[in-house]
């Protein structure tokens, strides 16, 4: 089977797992949604399909090459047997995305794309694709740097590429899980409850939970939070009390991020 034949049934199963999950939200969900959920979560697939069209030209122009081009490529886990590569390259992958996360939080630049997604007022699947275009480009030169300096070989970094797709489906979702359950997941893996505290309207609760793969990054560098409740406090970031749409969401990069956690800003001020 061709590589694109495989993209594409890829492609089409996570669309159709996330269509599917969408249901499930409706079901047990979380948090009582704010907003009608079908317009919002068309224009967070519209943003998302964006999105996964310039991560696809990402990996297939830069990315791509880089994995292929093994042979005679260094990497901090070819110093290691060959017997723990996978696994080191695995935890080297995840720990570097924990430390983009924040960069996307701390570094203003890169804070105006990556507020496009977390504006949405309401916390769901759709939200884990809902992403600025632009965010996956300016990322590419940090995680080309990112395969350079871990040296994961191919089948290593897809399989990590894999588990950190699913598990920002799964951190995301507006699912409720058994307290008792999502207590002990969270001591390996980001949960519902975990992520929604990283999505509230609020600075302190933002600037935590940044992994989104393995939860012991928060732990290990003291950003890990589960005292609040996600379930009474609101979504979004306070400066942008309205649901933004397609357009408004494209052209945020451009609006100034001073009063992001003001109350003082609405949509129809941009």
């Amino acid at each position: 089977m061709s590589r694109p034949v495989v993209r594409a049934a890829i492609f089409g199963l996570a669309a159709f797992a996330v269509a599917a999950a969408l249901r499930r939200e409706d079901r047990k969900p979380l948090r009582t949604p704010r907003l009608p959920a079908h317009r919002r979560q068309f224009d967070n697939l519209i943003l998302g399909a964006g999105s996964l069209l310039a991560a696809q030209v990402v990996q297939r122009q830069l990315l791509g090459p880089l994995l292929e081009a093994d042979a005679g490529r260094c990497g901090a886990v070819r110093m290691l047997p060959a017997s723990i590569r996978p696994v080191a390259a695995f935890l080297a992958l995840d720990w570097a995305m924990y430390w983009w996360h924040r960069a996307t939080h701390r570094v203003p630049l890169l804070w105006r794309l990556h507020r496009v997604h977390h504006v949405d007022l309401d916390l769901d699947m759709s939200t884990a694709i809902r992403f600025h275009a632009l965010d996956q480009l300016v990322s590419a030169p940090t995680r080309a740097a990112m395969i350079l300096f871990v040296g994961p070989d191919a089948r290593a970094h897809a399989r990590w590429n894999l588990f950190f797709f699913a598990s920002v489906l799964f951190h995301h979702a507006n699912v409720r899980l058994p307290r008792g359950l999502e207590e002990r997941l969270a001591w390996v893996l980001t949960t519902p409850r975990m992520h929604g505290i990283h999505h509230m309207a609020r600075r302190d609760a933002t600037d935590s939970n940044w992994t989104s793969g393995l939860s012991f990054w928060d732990r290990l560098h003291g950003s890990f939070r589960m005292d609040l409740n996600d379930e009474a406090l609101p979504i979004g970031v306070p400066g942008y009390p309205d649901q933004l749409g397609v357009a408004a969401s494209l052209a945020l990069p451009a609006a100034p991020s001073a009063d992001d956690w003001s109350s003082r800003r609405s949509a129809s001020n941009m």
